[in-house]
């Protein structure tokens, strides 16, 4: 009988470990995420303001004329072979 006690024991210790690593767990996981979206939230706006920088006129545009914009320009030939020769560790898919 105190073996079955002391497994019991033994079995809840066990238990309690597994749910905080799985808290532990779900807390890293959450720091991830939230370094993933301050990182890609940075990115937009210092892309943003770049663009702005370079061509003052969207700061008065909607999205999606912003997007119009940057699609018109996408097309010219010259911009079409600097995105050509562009590495691809820059991101330069077009839509």
């Amino acid at each position: 009988m105190p073996d079955i006690d002391k497994l019991k024991s033994q079995q809840e210790k066990v238990k309690t470990e597994i749910r905080q690593l799985e808290n532990r767990q779900k807390i890293l996981l959450n720091r991830k995420t939230d370094a993933e979206r301050k990182a890609r939230t940075r990115r937009l706006i210092e892309h943003g303001a770049v663009l702005e920088s370079i061509f003052p006129a969207v700061t008065a545009m909607t999205g999606e004329e912003v997007k119009a914009f940057l699609s018109a320009i996408s097309c010219l030939p010259e911009v079409m072979r600097l995105l050509k020769n562009a590495p691809e560790s820059q991101g330069t898919q077009q839509s």
